[in-house]
Parts: structure tokens; sequence; C-alpha cells
């Protein structure tokens, strides 16, 4: 099947599922009861064949369903977000809140000031840095509960001493079940070494968007022309955004084989957040 067909039917499915085609056949159907006769199906079959022959294939339909589903899709991301908010603690929502309401003050000086019935594209792609930033809190704040929750001087110790059991090992078989707690480790090393560069690096993000925020908001704010907010390098923010993302997944990448093992023996409280599931 060809994708134009695929995208067809598509708009044939959200054609059918309207509610104007839904009581348009109920009508029909209401018709041919009342009068007793098959006239109204029979122009019921053939008002739905033209629908469906005209309407999923215009742009205009078409736009109108993107429209609505893109609609949808924020809408459920928003509704996701608010929750994901409330699970923060309370130093964390007050952050999430404060940024927010300084993006609503910067719409609004921007609009008053200027007198514009519209922002610039570059001023409201604060809309998406600011879920950026809750949803690199929320990974910053269960990756930092759980270097809290690990003692790596600890495991520093244990590697120590499955080290020296390595080296007095008494046959070849203990030695092979030594040199593997050895192995697991070094990865637990290695992955909360990884943990705490990310944990630093999202660290420095947060504050980059806030920092952000608020050098928008003075020059909306305290300058005569306002309008040079636009000029600022959103385009660098979003770029450094897109990097730290990057590199948490591939820090998710680097830690996933430990986890996968942990997995294996049951080590569930060993596991990192956000990694990703067992193949």
């Amino acid at each position: 099947m060809s994708p134009r067909r695929k995208i067809d039917v598509q708009y044939l499915k959200e054609a059918l599922r309207e509610p104007v085609n839904f009581w348009g056949m109920a009508g029909f159907a209401v018709a041919a009861a009342y009068t007793q006769d098959v006239v109204p199906l029979a122009a019921a079959l053939v008002a739905e064949g033209l629908y469906l022959a005209t309407v999923p294939a215009s742009t205009l339909y078409r736009r109108f369903v993107d429209d609505r589903n893109r609609k949808q899709l924020r809408r459920q991301r928003e509704i996701l977000r608010e929750k994901m908010i409330k699970e923060f603690d309370p130093r964390e929502i007050e952050a999430v809140y404060y940024l927010r309401d300084t993006k609503k003050k910067i719409y609004a000086s921007y609009t008053r000031s200027t007198g514009a019935k519209e922002i610039p594209t570059d001023i409201t792609t604060l809309d998406q840095r600011w879920e950026d930033f809750v949803d690199l809190l929320d990974v910053y704040r269960r990756r930092k509960n759980h270097l809290r929750s690990v003692n790596r001087q600890a495991v520093q110790n244990q590697l120590t001493q499955a080290e020296r059991a390595v080296e007095s090992a008494y046959d070849d078989r203990a030695r092979r079940v030594q040199q593997a707690n050895v192995e697991i480790l070094r990865r637990r090393l290695i992955a909360f070494d990884e943990l705490e560069r990310s944990v630093k690096l999202v660290e420095g993000q947060l504050q980059s968007i806030e920092n952000f925020f608020g050098l928008v908001y003075d020059q909306v704010v305290s300058l005569p022309t306002p309008e040079r907010a636009s000029g600022l390098d959103f385009e660098q923010l979003s770029d450094s955004i897109q990097m730290t993302k990057q590199m948490l997944e591939e820090t998710s990448e680097a830690i996933g084989p430990l986890d996968n093992y942990n997995r294996q023996l049951g080590n569930y409280d060993l596991l990192t957040p956000n990694s990703p599931p067992a193949k």
C-alpha cells in the first residue's frame, strides 16, 4: 500500500466519524422508517458515496483534521505535563509556575507596549522552552534523587574488596565469581559518574532557560523599543536544549547494559531513573 493511500484512509476514517455524517445518515434512516419507503435509504447511499468521495480528498478538510489532531495532542501533553508537575516538590513547583508567570508577563507587556495584535514567532517559542524546562526538571530531579540514594564510596570500597578477593581466590570457579562481581561494581561506578555529569549538565541548562526568560522580560519591559527582544538569539537556546537532550539519550544508552544486567539478577533497586527497557 502506497503512502498516499494510507493518508487517504486516515482522512476517510475521520470523515466517517464526523457528527455531520452520523446525523445525516440517521436523518435518512428516520425518513425511511417514517415513510416506509426505501427511497430515503437509496438517497442515503448516494449521498454517503458523494460525501466520502469528495470530503476526505478536500485540502480544506485535511487542514481542518490536521489542526484538530494537533490541538488534541497539545491538550493531552498539557494534561500529562500538569500531572507530572504535581509530583514535584514545592520548591520545584514554585520554579515552574514562576517561569510560566514570567512568560505570560512577557506576552502581556509586549502587546501593551507595541500595540501589536500578534506576538512575534521568536518570542512565542517561549511556550516550547517552558515545556522543555518542565521536562528537563523532571529528568534532573529523578536522576539527582537516584544519586543521593547511592553511596559511591561504599561501592568503591566494595570494588576494592572484590578485587582483593579475585587475587586471593582459591580456584578458577571462585575467581570467575569474584571477577563478575568486580565488573558489575566497575560498571556501577561508571554509571554513577555518567549520571553525575548529566545532572550537572541539566542543572546548567535549567539555569540557562531561567536566565533567558529574565533577559527577554528585561528587554520587553525596560527598553523603549521592546520589538528588539525578538532580535535575541532564541535559536541558540533551542540548539543548546537539543544538545542536552541528546546527551541525556546517550547517557541512557551508556547505562542501559548495566540496568539490563541488574534486571536479570532482580536488583531492581539499582536501576537508574528513565533507563531504557530491556530488549
